[in-house]
């Protein structure tokens, strides 16, 4: 993790705290921009706490597959190392990134709430629940798309315009309560979705209707990492016959 922290950041100028200040200078670009033209996101929430639980939640899964993608191809050189496998190169650059989108998340809603912009969550523990239930869903669709990467080029190229389609339907910019009945059946089978609803609740308590269901996401989460660890465990194969 240390190296993948040099290697991406450097020594100079902000280095590692860029790791904290990438994400959470979107939100607080998002944050400023949304106050300052007053949008419309479905509700009466707080429009700077909803902006924040939103968007942080949307950099964290989004970012995490980008850094995985192409990963091995620009670290050949570290499985030379026996020691080294591939599953160590997307676990280095999956937790990095956990980790600044959660240092950024937890300094943005201290910062706010000190100017008394933002309210601390009514349930911190419902919040952390679903943080952790999206950062397992992020890191397993990067380890699945970091090894498909591996085998074929188009998995890079498009991911990028997959990732801005996909931005709208995340929750990040409305609640599931606004949509219609139907609609918004179909809008849940997406995990991150359900995870945003279950983290707005925890923050915001009985102020919003919330649509969700963790037990659906955590079959899926089960699913894709067991799919991501057996292409990642066949690359590791492979690399041992090279």
């Amino acid at each position: 993790m240390i190296r993948e922290l040099l290697t991406r950041y450097g020594r100079n100028n902000f280095g590692f705290l860029w790791l904290i200040l990438e994400p959470m200078l979107f939100t607080l670009a998002v944050t400023a921009i949304w106050t300052a033209t007053r949008s419309v996101h479905g509700s009466d929430l707080p429009i700077v706490a909803f902006a924040v639980t939103g968007y942080s939640s949307m950099m964290m899964w989004r970012n995490m597959p980008g850094r995985c993608i192409g990963a091995l191809s620009s670290n050949k050189s570290l499985l030379f190392h026996r020691q080294v496998r591939p599953l160590d190169v997307y676990l280095a650059r999956t937790l990095l990134e956990f980790v600044g989108s959660s240092a950024a998340f937890v300094f943005l809603i201290a910062a706010f709430w000190s100017i008394e912009w933002m309210k601390l969550p009514e349930d911190a523990l419902q919040v952390l629940g679903g943080w952790l239930m999206l950062a397992w869903f992020g890191m397993g669709l990067a380890w699945l798309l970091g090894a498909l990467s591996e085998r074929s080029d188009l998995v890079e190229k498009l991911w990028s315009p997959l990732s801005y389609l996909l931005f709208p339907f995340s929750g990040a910019a409305f609640i599931a309560d606004s949509l219609p009945e139907r609609l918004r059946e179909v809008m849940l089978y997406l995990p991150m979705l359900n995870c945003v609803e279950f983290i707005r609740e925890g923050y915001f308590g009985s102020k919003m209707t919330a649509h969700y269901d963790m037990a659906y996401v955590a079959i899926f989460n089960l699913c894709l990492t067991f799919v991501a660890m057996v292409l990642v465990r066949a690359m590791d194969i492979e690399s041992d016959y090279e």
